[in-house]
């Protein structure tokens, strides 16, 4: 009986914690400007009740009153899940909780307003508030250990820094040489013209129907940063547009498709319930970077998706679909970790995890972040930031307070590597099923391997089961990008 009170308790914090990711959606799209101050104390709230609710007493009696092992492995992993979150729910004040959720929402305006005006001064204060609450955090959490540890439990249950940093460290040197390969090379050549932002918007609604989102249970919008916000039956995502750059909107909905497709795969008897999401940032990304670049940036999908630009826009000023493809995949000095490339999008990941790191741990002041930026930029990409919004500013990440969120990035292109791998061993004709729009085979592959079972298993335990048994590592994401990259540059 323990059991089922506690389940029935947990389906309505889950509720409440989805219309709270309601709020923030709703302030990422369509707020009223006006509407800032008043938002931020209507998410504190929210959030001081969900805080509540985790760390009530009646919880702890639940938990000491079950006895797990009475229980079937469904239910074994939602004590699992519930366990780790009364534990760490009740290490951080609630004043705390509602503090951090009040300052998220007044530092994402702040930030907004500092990016659009090219001014970091603008937005710093904001910031130091946010380091110094989540080091606050991390300390409550962490009980002596490691704060950028504990707040990493956030994204990736089981992970460390060290451990990542062993990971990151392997990918660098193959990275950094196979991208001094590339760049050595005559660039392909780009798309040329101008491309409507609405006819953009209707392609990018159409890609993600192809790749299986379900638009009943979903829709797509326009935000300054592309996301994915919610769960189960209200899975919403956000793309971005630019009239010189369709790949930008494009890839981006594909990306985000990817996550909102592990949401909405996963097992409807798990919804508002512990099991009935994600079990992780890393396992997530896996999906949003498999869908958008094994999958999305492939060579068969590419010449479908040729034509359909084609008659969306007309000429595109490449010469034909293998033009195309290398358009797709060419390998550019950029500032943007959105819009960089396969073998560059994890030296920018890189970078932001070293610095994070740094400021949790009081090694780096907020007013000193901004030189360190650039600082490291420069020495891993060679040129200099030109203006903060293409440096310290272009990210959400920190003004939201989701110190530990980077890492997972790179971690998700790691799970991918293996998991298309897999894939590739398990259905030998994908290619020929992407050459006629038709994805069905590999996104089903995925939902059955991975997006089905929501939290269920634990984040390296879902993707060893679907490859096989074998351990996630580096060594099929580099094989990947190393025959890719060097097919389509001669290397």
């Amino acid at each position: 009986m323990s059991f089922d009170d506690l389940m029935a308790y947990e389906r309505q914090t889950q509720a409440l914690s989805q219309v709270a990711g309601r709020l923030g959606w709703d302030q990422e799209t369509v707020m009223p400007r006006g509407a800032g101050d008043q938002r931020a104390e209507e998410m504190g709230a929210v959030a001081a009740i969900l805080h509540e609710r985790r760390t009530s007493g009646r919880v702890g009696d639940w938990l000491a009153a079950i006895d797990d092992s009475t229980l079937d492995a469904v239910g074994q992993a939602q004590m699992r899940h519930i366990r780790r979150d009364y534990a760490r729910a009740t290490r951080l004040p609630g004043d705390l909780a509602a503090e951090i959720a009040r300052t998220r929402s007044l530092a994402h305006q702040r930030w907004a307003e500092a990016r659009a005006r090219e001014d970091v001064a603008h937005f710093l204060p904001m910031l130091a508030r946010m380091v110094d609450l989540k080091r606050a955090e991390g300390a409550a959490l962490a009980e002596n250990g490691d704060a950028y540890d504990a707040l990493l439990q956030d994204y990736e249950p089981g992970a460390t820094a060290a451990g990542l940093e062993a990971m990151f460290g392997a990918l660098r040197p193959r990275l950094v040489a196979l991208r001094a390969a590339c760049l050595e090379r005559p660039a392909p050549k780009g798309l040329s013209g101008t491309f409507d932002e609405a006819a953009q918007m209707r392609l990018s609604r159409m890609l993600a129907k192809t790749f299986g989102y379900d638009m009943a249970r979903g829709r797509v919008d326009k935000a300054v940063h592309p996301f994915s916000s919610g769960s189960g039956d209200d899975v919403r995502i956000t793309t971005r547009t630019a009239a010189d750059d369709p790949f930008n909107c494009l890839y981006s909905t594909i990306h985000e498709v990817g996550h909102a497709s592990y949401e909405q795969g996963i097992d409807a008897a798990y919804r508002l319930t512990p099991l009935g999401q994600g079990v992780s940032m890393g396992v997530h990304e896996s999906q949003s970077r498999i869908y958008e670049n094994q999958i999305g940036r492939s060579r068969a999908f590419t010449g479908w998706l040729h034509e359909r630009m084609r008659e969306a826009f007309g000429d595109l000023g490449v010469a034909d679909a293998d033009g195309f493809y290398a358009a797709v995949n060419t390998l550019k000095p950029g500032y943007i970790r959105t819009e960089a490339d396969e073998v560059q999008y994890n030296l920018h990941v890189l970078l932001r995890f070293d610095l994070e790191r740094d400021l949790i741990a009081g090694r780096l002041e907020v007013d000193d972040l901004e030189e360190a930026w650039n600082a490291r930029f420069l020495a891993d990409f060679g040129y200099a930031v030109d203006k903060p919004s293409n440096g310290c500013l272009q990210d959400v990440h920190w003004s939201e307070g989701l110190f530990g969120y980077f890492p997972t990035y790179t971690l998700g292109n790691v799970y991918a590597g293996c998991l298309m791998q897999a894939l590739a061993r398990d259905l030998p004709d994908w290619e020929a099923h992407l050459a006629k729009g038709d994805l069905t085979a590999v996104t089903g592959w995925l939902r059955a391997r991975v997006q089905q079972h929501g939290g269920l298993f634990e984040p390296r335990a879902v993707i060893a089961q679907a490859c096989g048994g074998t351990e996630p590592d580096e060594g099929p994401l580099l094989d990947y990008l190393e025959a890719k990259f060097g097919a389509i540059y001669g290397l």
